[in-house]
């Protein structure tokens, strides 16, 4: 039987799209948390990344990352599955970095304009507790520069 290439990549895309259906089994209960973040008194006005890491560990049966971008004006949802969905219920560290984004690599690069003074979730004091039920809003987040 002969094979044409675009039978062949037809075939594949065909098994790569029946591949990337996820199961839904696995998913976490999320919650939503929300909150606005301040530099040095003001709106960031540009995005400022922001990570959620759970005090106990990755879960390592089935792990999460949690995470967003504020807006210009600081504002955030932090997401698990799909944007702004939230948090699965525990204790979290939240880290912030604050860099470039670079539009042609669609990345972020450069100096932390907070001086790596909130990337370390070993050294973040900024906590939250997300319960399994309602929303959490933390509020205003005060981060400095100096």
């Amino acid at each position: 039987m002969k094979v044409t290439m675009q039978t062949f990549f037809a075939m594949a895309l065909l098994v790569l799209i029946m591949g990337c259906g996820g199961s839904d089994a696995n998913r976490k209960a999320t919650f939503p948390v929300k909150g606005k973040v301040t530099v040095d008194g003001k709106a960031p006005g540009s995005g400022i990344q922001i990570e959620c890491h759970p005090v106990a560990g990755l879960d390592t049966q089935n792990p999460t990352v949690s995470r967003t971008e504020c807006d210009a004006e600081g504002s955030f949802s932090i997401s698990t599955y799909t944007a702004g969905d939230g948090v699965p219920a525990g204790d979290y560290i939240l880290t912030f970095v604050w860099q470039e984004f670079n539009i042609m690599s669609r990345n972020y690069g450069g100096p932390d304009k907070l001086k790596g003074r909130y990337a370390d979730a070993a050294k973040s004091t900024i906590k939250v507790t997300v319960k399994s039920e309602g929303e959490t809003d933390l509020g205003e987040i005060a981060l400095v520069t100096k």
